[in-house]
This record gives C-alpha cells, structure tokens and sequence, in this order.
C-alpha cells in the first residue's frame, strides 16, 4: 500500500521552541515525501548539530544523526555505496557554512545526486543565537552584545559557483511554495541545495515572520527560467541567477534560480569506469560466506600486485 504523509512521521516528541521555522520546513517534508511516494526504506536523511539536526528523529525513513559539520560527507558515502538511495541532507547555516562549508563545496564540484536543505536563520539559534555565516555585517540581533563584525555568505552564490546543479531558496512560512522546491530538488539528479529562509523567535529579532513577508517574493511570478536546456546555456542562466540571488535586503527572492539537467553526475561518471557500479555497488556487494570474508589477505595481494608494481619503500 502506498504510504500516506502520516506514514512519515514518528512518535517523537517535536520539541522546538513554539513558533520556530524548522516546523514549517518538518511539514513541507511530510508533505513532499507522501506526494513523491518515497519508500521509507529506500530514503534516507542525514543531519548535523543544531536545532535542523533533529528532524532525521521526526521523519520514519532511515535516518542519521551526525556530527557537528559532517553531515555532508556521510550522506555522500551513503549515497556512493548506495546510489539507489534517495538521500537528504537538513542543516544550520551555521553547521554548512561554517565548519562544514568545505563538505558543501566538495558535494557541488562532484554534482552527487544529493539534496541539501539549508535551515537559513542567520544564528546558532542551539548555542544561544551567536552570529552564522549568513548574518549580514553590522547587524545586531537580540543575543549579541555587540554588531556583527563578519560579512556574510550567499548560500546561492556559493552553490552556483561550487557546482550544484539545482539551486534554490524557499521560505518556511510559504508552506505549499516549499513543499514544491523540495519535490523538484529531490526529483533533479545532481547536487541540490535549498537555501530555507526561516524565523528564529527565540535568539534573531531582526529576521522576523513581519520581516520576511514584507519582502519575500517569486522568481518565477516575474517570469524568470531557470532551466539549463543545452550545455551553451550553462554559463549565461548561472550568472542571471548570480545577479537574482545579489539583490538587497529590500526585495528577497525565492524559487529556482537556477537547474541544470544536462550535466552528468558523479554516480554517471563512476559507472562509465566501473561498468558494473550501478548495478553491483559497494553496498550489495558479498562480503562474507557464513561468517568468514570473502577478501582474504592472500587474494588482496594478488589483486594488488596485478594493478601495481610493487617495490621497496625508499628511507
């Protein structure tokens, strides 16, 4: 029987402050897994440290909760020893952009067929709201003592130039708006990142609920295109999007800025030298015969000795 959207959710308590924006994004998820019919067993969410690193606790797919910066590179090494798998990543700004800013380039240059919702609050709303990455300079929310003294990140900005191929920034009050990115980056195949706009009631004073709904508005409502449709495109659409996502704080836009399905991925590029990755990966692949190893040392030697020379190391 097919899964409906209360299939999804668990018997965990939700437990974020009252009015805080990762409730809308936990929602659009809900909504988008039940719509997209995604298998729970064939899905998987990986979170780092901060309030976003809890939903992977409220979602019933298979779930894990990493470390502080790194859910990126274990959601590539699922999604590598698995490409079956559909594979979620949900993080701060604070957790992507900060100390794993560079997993999240490495993820865009490599274009592995992963989606990234990036909870945008512009605070380490877990650490009592110091300033993230993505807190503009001079800026003094409720928790600081003093004005931010860093220039922020363009989330858009850095994924264009990492490499994703859907790039994307939605607002958690627009709950329908959200749930439809969601379904299309989970649906691209590539690198995916969503840029969530979303209130912290507890710690950021400036980014409020009035905040954004006085300045949030559609891309696509103005006729915007985002879709790369031959590889002569690519460059033109991706700094069109650049100029969209540069805009001041006086208009912010939302949607897809920028999807490009005519690149490969990095799962496509494995499979052209190992013919048979897609349908023997790692994760499939016998590795015991009741109980004892297939890969004994004697066979690793041979193995190794075929594709290598070996010599004595040098002092």
């Amino acid at each position: 029987m097919a899964p409906s959207l209360a299939d999804y959710k668990t018997d965990v308590w939700v437990d974020w402050c009252p009015g805080c924006g990762d409730f809308g994004i936990l929602a659009a998820m809900y909504k988008a897994l039940a719509e997209l019919q995604l298998k729970p067993e064939k899905t998987v969410i990986v979170s780092g440290i901060g309030c976003s690193g809890k939903i992977p606790h409220f979602v019933r797919v298979n779930g894990v909760h990493a470390i502080h910066g790194r859910a990126i590179p274990f959601a590539m090494g699922i999604k590598l020893a698995n490409p079956d798998l559909t594979v979620i990543v949900n993080g701060g700004d604070g957790d992507l952009l900060g100390i794993g800013a560079g997993h999240l380039v490495a993820l865009g240059r490599r274009n592995l067929d992963i989606t990234v919702i990036l909870h945008d609050n512009r605070v380490y709303g877990l650490t009592k709201g110091q300033a993230s990455p993505t807190l503009e300079k001079n800026l003094r929310p409720k928790a600081l003592p003093k004005p931010n003294i860093q220039d922020s990140i363009n989330p858009i900005a850095l994924a264009l130039a990492s490499g994703f191929t859907f790039v994307a920034r939605g607002y958690t009050m627009m709950l329908d708006h959200l749930k439809e990115l969601l379904k299309a980056a989970i649906s691209h195949r590539g690198a995916a990142l969503i840029d969530v706009l979303q209130p912290c009631v507890t710690y950021n004073d400036i980014h409020t609920a009035e905040y954004y709904r006085e300045r949030v508005y559609r891309i696509e409502d103005e006729g915007w295109d985002p879709v790369v449709r031959n590889p002569v495109e690519r460059q033109e659409k991706m700094l069109e999007a650049l100029k969209i996502s540069m805009e001041d704080e006086v208009r912010i836009p939302i949607g897809i800025f920028y999807q490009d399905p005519t690149k490969d991925t990095l799962e496509d590029r494995i499979a052209r030298r190992l013919p048979s990755y897609l349908i023997n990966p790692p994760a499939v692949q016998k590795i015991e015969d009741d109980g004892r190893p297939i890969l004994t040392w004697e066979i690793f030697r041979k193995i190794f000795a075929a594709h290598f020379v070996e010599s004595e190391p040098s002092l």
